[in-house]
């Protein structure tokens, strides 16, 4: 998986759990911090979701619980809105001391609040995304409201949040006033991304519009429509992290990917083994991905293995010869799928005369096929499969030489 554990420690020594998120490579050019909303922790999907989504834009993306909640160390009475944004100073501290710099911030909902706020005390904070985010801190006070006379009477109580019991203490009513928030924002001066949904029945629109007010450019507002406010639909949550991760590039240095030469061939491998296990970079002149073997046979399974992208090359030559074919004959062919499955078969298996029985290479091609065609179209389709140039390659008389360069 590209996920990495981690336990950091906060100002009052609590351990924080939190899970770093990489890219499919596992270098990810930039770091950002995602903090959770009020009550939730880092493991709601739509967190997952939109840390996972920052990956594929080169973000390696920190998710953790907050003081208190989740997996992390601490009472939920340490969990006020102060000590979210020490929780998020730490994380950030002991990323740019094991990694490098954050310099992104995203936060959902009363986490959205709290990366405003930190941004605000860290140099190295260059953009912060907001998702459903209040207004004013003390805008949650209303979830536990039933709760503070007691609280000021007893000293603490246990009230209900969301059908959770939760306990609470004077201090943690008391600091949700302390902060101005409309003022962090005003004088923040740092890109900001505000998206909300403008039906979102926890934390209303009109918040939206007084932290966008509030706001200097370079500020930016994207509405999140029929979402709900914990994107409960994955599809809203992966959304959010797509957008963030566009609109966040112009802000940050473009990092050039290293291009392999591939020394005028037409492409190149490469395994670095002591930095690697099995993970391989290949380069085209124009095309970079990454082969890995599966976990079951010792790989981290980073990428299609060298066997996938044999089947790969099979299919994607046997549709493209599909296409070419059925558009000269003009035929109703509007979509074709081709399925690969390489493994070993026993001749004897296969049914073949052989004087010595053996095991052979064995590719099975199954397609479908979508459009308005009969089944003499269809068995001709078949047979033209049977012709696209790789599939003949594999077939034919193959030569590799082999040598050593310097």
């Amino acid at each position: 998986m590209n996920r990495e554990r981690l336990s950091i420690q906060n100002k009052k020594g609590h351990k924080l759990q939190a899970y770093l998120e990489l890219p499919a490579d596992q270098k990810p050019h930039y770091f950002a911090i995602f903090a959770h909303c009020f009550t939730c922790n880092s493991n709601l999907f739509a967190v997952k979701n939109i840390s996972r989504s920052l990956t594929s834009h080169g973000f390696g993306v920190i998710r953790f619980d907050f003081t208190g909640l989740g997996r992390s160390e601490g009472e939920f009475a340490e969990s006020y809105f102060s000590a979210n944004v020490d929780d998020l100073i730490a994380v950030n501290d002991y990323v740019t001391q094991q990694y490098k710099a954050p310099g992104l911030l995203v936060g959902h909902s009363l986490g959205g609040a709290a990366v405003i706020v930190a941004a605000s005390r860290l140099e190295n904070i260059k953009a912060v995304a907001t998702v459903g985010a209040p207004s004013t801190v003390s805008h949650v006070t209303h979830l536990f409201s039933h709760g503070i006379e007691e609280v000021k009477q007893k000293g603490e109580v246990e009230v209900n949040i969301g059908g959770r019991p939760f306990k609470i203490n004077e201090e943690f009513v008391s600091d949700f006033n302390k902060i101005n928030l409309p003022e962090i924002t005003k004088n923040l001066r740092k890109p900001l991304l505000i998206m909300h949904a403008p039906f979102d029945r926890t934390v209303g629109i009109n918040n939206a519009h007084e932290l966008y007010h509030n706001a200097h450019h370079p500020k930016s507002f994207v509405s999140l429509d029929d979402a709900d406010h914990l994107l409960s639909n994955s599809r809203d949550s992966r959304y959010v992290g797509n957008v963030i991760g566009t609109w966040v590039d112009r802000y940050f240095e473009p990092q050039n990917n290293t291009m392999l030469d591939t020394n005028g061939e037409q492409l190149v491998a490469h395994l670095d083994l002591v930095e690697n296990n099995f993970t391989t970079s290949i380069q085209t002149k124009k095309h970079h991905f990454i082969a890995d073997e599966p976990e079951t046979i010792g790989g981290d399974d980073f990428g299609p293995s060298p066997y996938d992208f044999l089947s790969a090359g099979l299919a994607a030559c046997t549709v493209m010869t599909l296409k070419m074919y059925a558009e000269r004959k003009k035929w109703d062919l509007q979509e074709v799928y081709a399925y690969i499955t390489y493994s070993k078969k026993h001749s004897d298996d296969l049914m073949l005369d052989s004087n010595k029985p053996k095991r052979i290479d064995h590719l099975q091609k199954r397609l479908k096929f979508i459009g308005n065609l009969d089944d003499t179209q269809k068995a001709k389709l078949k047979e033209i499969a049977s012709k696209c140039p790789v599939h003949r390659t594999l077939l034919s008389e193959t030569i590799i030489e082999t040598e050593v360069i310097n």
